[in-house]
C-alpha cells in the first residue's frame, strides 16, 4: 500500500518567486519558495526549474507552458509541485517572459495560492490528460 503525500498549503500571504534562464534553470528563488519546497536557495540556484514539477502532472501541461512563453505569451494556470520531502503544494501560477539587458531570455514566475475551486477544476482536467 502506498503511503499518502502530505500536502502543504500556501497562507493568502505566500508569493513564490523564481527566476530562470531561458532553459529553465533558476538563477533566483525568494525565501517562500525555499520555505513551501523546503528546498534551501542554494539547492534550488542552477537547477532546473522541472526539479520541483510533481510526476502526477501530465506532459502535455508543460508543453503548452513553454510553446506559450517560447512565444513571448505569459502563461497562467494552476501547478501541482513537487516538495523535497516528497509531499505537494498546488499553485496558482503565472510566468512572464523577459529579457536581459544584453538581449538573453529569462523568465519570472510568480505563485500563490490557488482557489479550491481552481485545484478541483485542474485536478479533473490534468486527470484527462494522463
Amino acid at each position: 500500500m502506498a503511503l499518502k503525500e502530505h500536502e502543504y498549503k500556501l497562507d493568502r500571504k505566500t508569493i513564490i518567486v523564481s527566476e530562470t534562464d531561458a532553459k529553465g534553470n533558476i538563477v533566483y528563488a525568494n525565501e517562500d519558495f525555499c520555505k513551501i519546497s523546503k528546498f534551501t536557495k542554494d539547492e534550488l540556484i542552477g537547477q532546473p526549474h522541472s526539479m520541483v514539477r510533481h510526476p502526477g502532472m501530465p506532459k502535455a501541461f508543460f508543453e503548452d507552458l513553454w510553446h506559450t512563453l517560447k512565444s513571448g505569451q505569459t502563461w497562467s494556470g494552476v501547478v501541482k509541485n513537487r516538495t523535497k520531502d516528497g509531499g505537494y503544494y498546488w499553485v496558482f501560477t503565472t510566468v512572464y517572459p523577459s529579457k536581459t539587458p544584453e538581449g538573453e531570455t529569462k523568465y519570472f514566475s510568480v505563485r500563490v495560492k490557488p482557489t479550491t475551486d481552481e485545484i478541483e477544476k485542474a485536478e479533473k482536467l490534468y486527470a484527462t490528460l494522463a
